[in-house]
């Protein structure tokens, strides 16, 4: 076993098991456990607990982009401070207050990414799992917590024709080929396009007119079409189960980006100010929005009272 198998190892198991238990669940109700269906719902569970699991990463995650957006005049000033200074002291000096900006704002690059770092090795696990499933169908093997009869009920398993086990580039030549290429195709195009405008909706409406300026606004569009990209490429070598795995989570963080956008919007952004008009329609307050400093409560100054001037008292002059 090599050192990315050894890693993935419990999260394989993790994977299966989430899987097996949904299925169980699943043929209680009464749903047939050789059904594609049965199968496939057992995914979407699997999507549902993950993505449960990590609100309050998503939570982090976006107070870490609003942390992002609000340091970037500060960076920019930093920018132009060491602009054209190429000696190792000034780099230096330029990286420790950069450090002290994330620091002051509660942020860091890399916390944006959170989610779908955390997320990978569930993917690959799952990506594992599935891509075994005929190999070890035909040795009458399980995988990870999937028994014999569960990996030979998936390797079965097909919806629309298609067994949730093939691939795109594997489908050609097999049987339901036909199948297996139309279904991967419209799976393909859903994950991407559902990637594409989740990023889309964050970019256009919940971003503040200084942070469309800034540079990490610029990683950001160049992000945009990159990720939708290789997921579609890559996407020809994931088995249908895979790709239904990944266009759930994708819909999920949409449908979660939407509510933010709506109800919990970045300060200064289109989103917040829709929000500030929809509120003030209803004659309600405004509330501090998340990742908004609270505004300290104004307090009266109570000047001191006056004293009362005491006049002078003239003094009786001694008569000469």
């Amino acid at each position: 076993m090599d050192f990315f198998e050894t890693i993935l190892l419990p999260f394989r198991w993790l994977v299966s098991w989430v899987m097996q238990a949904f299925h169980e669940g699943f043929t209680f109700l009464g749903m047939d456990a050789a059904s594609g269906w049965t199968w496939t719902l057992s995914i979407v569970g699997l999507v549902v607990v993950i993505r449960a699991a990590l609100i309050p990463v998503f939570v982090k995650q976006i107070k870490a982009q609003r942390g992002m957006q609000a340091l970037q005049p500060d960076l920019r000033k930093l920018q132009q401070k060491y602009k054209g200074k190429t000696d190792q002291l000034s780099r230096q000096a330029m990286t420790q207050e950069q450090m002290a900006l994330y620091k002051k704002h509660g942020t860091n690059p890399f916390a944006a990414c959170l989610p779908i770092l955390i997320q990978m090795p569930f993917f690959f696990a799952l990506f594992t799992v599935l891509n075994g499933v005929s190999t070890a169908s035909d040795n009458g093997e399980g995988i990870g917590a999937l028994t014999v009869d569960d990996v030979q009920q998936f390797d079965a398993a097909e919806i629309f024709g298609a067994p949730l086990s093939s691939s795109l580039l594997h489908g050609f030549g097999t049987e339901g080929h036909t199948s297996v290429v139309v279904l991967s195709i419209i799976m393909i195009l859903a994950m991407t396009a559902s990637q594409f405008i989740t990023q889309k909706q964050i970019m256009a409406k919940n971003m503040s007119e200084e942070a469309m300026q800034s540079p990490f606004m610029r990683q950001q569009k160049i992000m945009l079409y990159i990720l939708p990209l290789v997921f579609g490429v890559g996407g020809i070598n994931f088995p249908i189960g895979v790709l239904i795995y990944w266009t759930t989570t994708n819909l999920w963080t949409m449908v979660q980006q939407f509510y933010v956008i709506r109800r919990m919007p970045t300060p200064g952004s289109p989103a917040a100010k829709a929000l500030a008009e929809r509120r003030a329609k209803k004659g309600l307050p405004m509330v501090p929005l998340l990742g908004e400093k609270k505004s300290e409560p104004a307090v009266e100054v109570v000047a001191p009272p006056k004293a009362q001037r005491v006049q002078p008292q003239r003094k009786n002059r001694k008569r000469k």
